[in-house]
């Protein structure tokens, strides 16, 4: 990511955090909207708890996208551990589709395209760290 998409994450996040879980709520809604294999993983899952790991999680992320030391390792056990979870490879997509939908919903207006593309290319090293990490757990 450059420095200036860094600072677009970052200067977004505070709208985010603000509320969270409205945020987690729309993301969570877009994505079993869109994939039922993803809304399956999480058939008696404590959502509220479950929203608030998402609010946590994307904390992390925003906070750390400059520092890829603490950054991609955090990441890497993330990717880990939603290999028990049933994860596939394919849900990475949903999860990326409703990520973005849901900072629409939450940004509004400042969610210019600079802004998006800066989110995306987030969630695009994310998701290739998780991916990577998910796979070396399919196969250990």
């Amino acid at each position: 990511m450059t420095s200036d998409q860094i600072l677009l994450v970052r200067s977004s996040w505070p709208v985010v955090a603000t509320d969270g879980d409205t945020l987690a709520v729309r993301f969570y809604e877009r994505l079993f909207e869109i994939d039922d294999g993803a809304a399956r993983l999480f058939a008696g899952v404590d959502m509220t708890s479950q929203r608030k790991k998402l609010a946590q999680a994307l904390a992390v992320v925003v906070s750390a996208l400059d520092n890829p030391d603490a950054l991609l390792p955090a990441v890497a056990a993330l990717g880990k551990r939603h290999a028990s979870y049933g994860v596939e490879q394919r849900h990475f997509d949903s999860v990326g589709e409703a990520l973005i939908t849901a900072l629409n919903a939450t940004l509004g207006e400042t969610f210019t395209p600079d802004t998006k593309a800066a989110w995306a290319e987030a969630y695009a090293l994310v998701a290739s760290v998780m991916r990577r990490a998910l796979t070396r757990a399919a196969v250990s």
